[in-house]
């Protein structure tokens, strides 16, 4: 007789591993705090530590989320851009070029001031697109739409393009980079790019919204700059890949993006789960829950720690790992016997480096029956000591699959 098959709910808890911190008496934040219910599943499940990309990369969130879904990025990235602009909605075809922007703030030479503009936001960047849009250039359409905060996404739509392009994006104040082809074929994008910029800023600098916030004390959101240049990439939907349903629960643009346009559908959330530090852990693991119901395959994503590593803060990581911990527990208290449940992270971010390590990140996964082994505690050296031993984020899936009882055989 065939065995049931379960449904799978991967939990990442983003840039959650770290490095010891002398705050911390050398310890990670996962070493140093008490966390029953994640030692449970590890406990009582299997363990292992994870490379996301592979050995030694510092993997971004895009590239170890595709990864953590089972496509190998090294074969299917093509750059941030197209699951930044597919995170807030702006889903373009293949090989539409797209590109991560912030609002900024530059004088009259065109010297960025601030790169965010004093962290505009909505209604205020509302405004500003609908003057930039219906834009063609070259003969190349101009398609933008705003993010959060100071954020937007850029796509360019025609023939002769190329994402071989340098950044606009400075990554600091100073002077405004031009934008260069890497071959000579891209020549032309850039080209595109910089005739781009500096009509937003033509548009933008006496633009009402702008006059607004002079004469209330804030900078002007008067040029738009791209940077993450990539073309949109042409793959199999993760459904059609695995023969199952399967949706996204996360408040990061970037992480629905990526899910977006491996074609899993994304769940809408409450604001109180889509804000850093002081989202809901708990409401966010009940909406995951509850989108299980309806589909076999959920990927919950948790910003929280990721946002504690870049700002350098072991303390406040702590903490968070603390609610992670309770967020465990209501896993734990509401797993059903047709589950697969994995915690794990995306990659680590280290609280002394304040950015993204090629550290292995830990790793548990639990179900009814699995064959226990002798990690007891779940951090990046406790689950070391599991039978899953050092695996990579492509590995991911297809074990949950064999564990939820949805693969065929291989031969005979």
């Amino acid at each position: 007789m065939s065995a049931l098959k379960k449904k799978i709910l991967i939990v990442v808890m983003d840039g959650l591993g770290d490095r010891g911190c002398k705050e911390l008496n050398g310890l990670t934040p996962l070493q140093a705090t008490d966390t029953p219910n994640l030692d449970w599943f590890t406990k009582n499940g299997i363990a292992g530590t994870c490379d996301t990309v592979d050995i030694g990369i510092r993997p971004g969130s895009d590239t170890s989320h595709l990864s953590i879904l089972g496509y190998d990025p090294l074969k299917v990235y093509t750059g941030r851009g197209p699951f930044e602009a597919a995170g807030i909605g702006l889903i373009g075809k293949h090989d539409d070029v797209a590109f991560r922007c912030n609002f900024s703030t530059c004088d009259e030479n065109l010297n960025i001031t601030d790169r965010r503009a004093g962290r505009i936001d909505k209604p205020d960047t509302t405004e500003l697109i609908r003057s930039l849009k219906g834009m063609n250039i070259n003969g190349v359409e101009i398609i933008i739409k705003e993010g959060t905060e100071h954020r937007a996404a850029l796509i360019l739509r025609g023939s002769g393009l190329s994402a071989d392009v340098t950044d606009a994006d400075s990554h600091d104040t100073g002077p405004l980079n031009l934008s260069k082809g890497r071959t000579k074929e891209a020549e032309f994008t850039a080209n595109v790019i910089n005739k781009f910029v500096k009509e937003s800023y033509e548009r933008l600098k006496d633009h009402p919204v702008n006059k607004r916030r002079i004469e209330e004390g804030f900078p002007p959101a008067n040029i738009i700059v791209p940077r993450g240049a990539g073309s949109f990439p042409k793959i199999q939907s993760f459904p059609e890949k695995y023969n199952i349903s399967a949706a996204c629960v996360a408040g990061v643009g970037m992480i629905k993006g990526i899910c977006g346009v491996c074609g899993l559908d994304v769940i809408d959330l409450p604001d109180e789960c889509t804000g850093g530090c002081s989202s809901n852990f708990v409401t966010k693991a009940k909406a995951a829950m509850e989108t299980l119901k309806e589909y076999d395959f959920v990927l919950m994503n948790v910003k929280a720690p990721d946002v504690c590593g870049h700002d350098g803060d072991p303390l406040l990581k702590c903490r968070v790992v603390e609610r992670l911990d309770e967020m465990a527990g209501y896993f734990r208290e509401n797993f059903r016997d047709d589950m697969v449940i994995v915690f794990t992270a995306d990659h680590s971010t280290p609280c002394s480096l304040g950015d993204h390590s090629g550290d292995p990140v830990p790793i548990t996964v639990y179900t009814p029956g699995n064959v226990m082994d002798d990690a007891v505690k779940f951090s990046e050296s406790g689950c070391s000591h599991g039978r899953i031993g050092r695996i990579r984020g492509i590995d991911i899936v297809p074990m949950c699959m064999d564990l939820a009882d949805r693969v065929e055989k291989f031969g005979a």
